[in-house]
This record gives structure tokens, C-alpha cells and sequence, in this order.
């Protein structure tokens, strides 16, 4: 391994996504999650290996959803490396190293695009049969 600058090579495809995704979509879906996408990264980039996105309808849904999923996933021992925007509750990044979600206010969603710029990204699964589309 060199340090030439150069950034690691992305991680190779690997089998079905980590039980964790499942426990953050089961999370989020109790706290009415809108529009949920979860885009697998493998293959594209070393930053993660899997973008969870999602919408609330309000800061204070958006703070709400941070919140609750923090406290779901910390008793099974999954901790964020590292968060931001939990205060403001316009866009929460909660970053678990191999999946990083991002909980938007509706506005900065659209704004950013985030499911459009990893728009080559596989879906992992979206919303349910009937579930929340806004």
C-alpha cells in the first residue's frame, strides 16, 4: 500500500446487505419515514458501503427519527462514528463507518440529490408496498 494520495479501491460487491440496514428501515418505518431509498455503494466508493435515505416532514420529525434510531440501534451495540446536524434537524448524517444515513427535511433532499449524484448505485429497497411516498 502506497501513500501516494490516492484513495483506497472501492469495496468489492459482497453478499445480502448487514441485519443492522434491516434494524434502520425497521426504525425509521416506526417513526413514519417518507420516501425511504437505501442505495448500495459497493464497487462505487471506499466511504460506505451502503447510503440509507430519507425524508421527515418537519426539523422537529427529522431530530425525532435521528433520535429514535440512535436509541434502537445503541443496545444491539451499534454506535455512530460520528453525527451531524442533530440539532438543527434540517439534515442528520449519522455515520456507522459501513452505512451512513442520511435523515433530510424535504427541502434539502431536493436540493441535494443525493439518490440522483449515486444515481449508478444499486437500490437495496425503497419503500414497502404501501408505504410512504410523501
Amino acid at each position: 500500500m502506497t501513500t501516494t494520495g490516492k484513495s483506497r479501491s472501492p469495496r468489492p460487491r459482497r453478499g445480502r446487505p448487514p441485519e443492522a440496514l434491516r434494524l434502520v428501515s425497521a426504525a425509521l418505518a416506526d417513526r413514519k419515514a417518507v420516501d425511504p431509498v437505501v442505495l448500495d455503494l459497493r464497487g462505487l466508493t471506499a466511504a460506505a458501503d451502503y447510503f440509507v435515505i430519507v425524508s421527515g416532514t418537519s426539523d422537529a420529525h427529522v431530530r425525532g427519527m435521528a433520535e429514535h434510531l440512535l436509541a434502537q440501534l445503541a443496545p444491539r451495540g451499534v454506535r455512530p462514528h460520528h453525527v451531524e446536524g442533530l440539532p438543527q434537524g434540517r439534515w442528520v448524517l449519522l455515520d456507522y463507518v459501513d452505512f451512513v444515513v442520511h435523515v433530510f427535511h424535504p427541502e434539502l433532499r431536493d436540493f441535494y440529490q443525493l439518490e440522483r449524484l449515486w444515481g449508478d448505485a444499486p437500490l437495496v429497497f425503497t419503500a414497502p408496498e404501501g408505504g410512504s411516498k410523501g
